[in-house]
């Protein structure tokens, strides 16, 4: 009798459990839906001469604002040249992207909306 019952606990766990990871990827597969992906252009005179330590201090700043502001925000990457930092960012709208940098101090000389993306793979279809 004891067996049976934790069958039928472990079958309605599992239950739950795919029903639940089944929610949050509809809910992730939404946001991906929602979110649009943004180019910023941050003039920086001298960010190619920044060291590791002062590049991951701007890195945890702009991790905690992102934090503060919640899931409809995402930083993907970001290119660091001489005077110039290119930042890729996923959000709901242009208007968080500059929230996101006032709050975080940071400049956001332009913000472009990802119209489509391209590759050596694109030549090929």
């Amino acid at each position: 009798m004891k067996t049976i019952k934790l069958v039928l606990v472990l079958i309605v766990f599992t239950i739950y459990s795919a029903q639940a990871q089944q929610k949050e990827n509809q809910t992730a597969s939404k946001n991906n839906d929602i979110m649009k992906t943004y180019v910023i252009e941050r003039i920086i005179p001298g960010a190619g001469n920044l060291t590791a330590e002062q590049l991951k201090g701007i890195s945890q700043t702009s991790c905690s604002v992102l934090t503060e502001m919640g899931p409809i925000i995402e930083w993907k990457h970001s290119y660091v040249t001489d005077d110039k930092v290119y930042c890729v960012y996923k959000a709901e709208n242009k208007k968080l992207i500059e929230e996101h940098a006032k709050k975080g101090n940071f400049p956001a000389n332009s913000i472009s909306e990802v119209a489509a993306t391209i590759s050596p793979v694109t030549a090929e279809e």
